[in-house]
């Protein structure tokens, strides 16, 4: 349910009363749950101090099943900290664990689905790399044959949905729901990545159906936020079914869905998805909406706050430079001259220009803070502040 700190009172109860009992080993599996509640309260060296301590007492045992729950948290962790390469490799030597225990338990079903989250997205990083060299390539008039990119790129997809369609297999034997619809969303995002819209929104549409069905509210949010981009992909590439202004008015709709049912859920960072979600449409061709996208974006830093800069960051920040060239900087400039304010107290027009000065002399500077303080002559701890809340610093 995402009670993270009820559920950390219950596991470290439990962990004192196996101390009581003498049972060490029974401690360091109760661990494992404590060391994966800290790392989803944002403490991810606390949790791998943790699951370290866990996994040298229960190292040579026999306890596949909980060998391969610390792989998996190592995994987690990796990826939040954009460690993709070790996320896979952490997730495969789970994968390995939990493959000795018969029958397999449910948890490799959840290492395959998370393998293929990891592999799908080092695809797309791939892809937009290889995009960004083709079109770079071209302008200067060069040949490239980016034919081992795409080749690379292929290869991880059809490995991802090779391991979901293994999980799902095994999900579907234990009549999870929640893991069948988290397979759907998992897959749906593939689809997304590969231009696949159609498939992609009817996984959309089945995880949102899923997640009804047991009044999930966390997988119901997630399954609108797919559908909501997947329907702003169509806008934007303008097909059109006869309207492609539909497409756009519909992913208004979904994303709106997602919020609300990400409101009824303590997850902060699930509501920041929704709100990321949101700023992406309301900055389309269709609804220019600058001002809103930008609030909303602004927002989701908040929630975020300065830790795990994973994935979502990274389509935070692709959103802030999207909302500042639908918006413009040189039209908020120029509204500010004529005094056009919008309402803002002059603090806040303050803050504003503050997030887009100072990051760009922080480049200029080198990255150096002392250099960027000096320069403006403000304090360092100004300037530690709105790069953190422009998502490229952690505090």
């Amino acid at each position: 349910m995402g009670r993270f700190d009820e559920a950390l009172r219950h596991t470290l109860k439990a962990r004192e009363l196996s101390l009581q009992c003498g049972d060490e080993k029974m401690a360091a599996v109760i661990r494992i749950l404590e060391g994966w509640l800290i790392f989803k309260k944002g403490k991810s060296k606390e949790a791998t101090r943790i699951l370290g301590a866990a996994e040298t007492i229960l190292q040579g045992t026999d306890d596949h099943v909980s060998l391969g729950n610390i792989q998996f948290a190592y995994a987690r962790i990796s990826r939040r900290e954009r460690r993709y390469d070790a996320a896979v490799v952490h997730f495969t030597a789970a994968i390995t664990e939990f493959k000795r225990w018969t029958p397999a338990p449910p948890d490799l079903a959840r290492s395959l689905t998370n393998l293929a989250f990891v592999k799908q997205f080092i695809a797309l990083q791939l892809q937009h790399k290889t995009d960004h060299e083709v079109a770079r390539r071209r302008k200067r008039h060069e040949h490239i044959a980016a034919r081992v990119d795409r080749m690379c790129i292929e290869h991880l997809r059809q490995e991802a949905q090779l391991h979901l369609t293994e999980a799902q297999e095994i999900y579907q034997r234990t009549n999870d729901n929640h893991g069948c619809a988290t397979v759907h969303l998992s897959r749906g995002q593939v689809y997304l990545n590969s231009g696949e819209l159609d498939r992609a929104g009817a996984e959309a549409e089945e995880a949102y159906r899923l997640g009804r069905n047991k009044n999930d509210f966390i997988l119901m949010a997630r399954a609108r936020v797919l559908g909501s981009m997947v329907e702003n992909a169509k806008f934007e590439e303008q097909i059109e079914e006869p309207d492609p202004c539909q497409h756009a008015r519909l992913a208004s709709q979904l994303a709106h869905e997602a919020g609300e049912w990400a409101l009824r859920t303590p997850s902060r960072r699930l509501l920041a998805k929704t709100l990321v979600a949101k700023s992406f449409i309301l900055s389309n061709d269709f609804f220019n909406d600058a001002e809103t996208a930008r609030q909303c974006a602004d927002r989701a830093t908040d929630l975020l706050g300065p830790t795990g800069h994973d994935y979502l960051w990274q389509d935070l920040q692709v959103l802030k430079d999207r909302v500042h060239r639908v918006g413009g900087v040189d039209s908020a400039l120029r509204e500010w001259s004529h005094g056009q304010v919008g309402g803002k107290t002059f603090q806040q027009i303050a803050e504003e220009f503050a997030g887009i000065v100072i990051p760009k002399v922080w480049k200029l500077e080198g990255r150096k803070i002392s250099r960027v303080a000096a320069r403006l002559s403000i304090s360092p701890k100004k300037v530690r502040r709105i790069l953190s809340r422009q998502g490229l610093l952690r505090m």
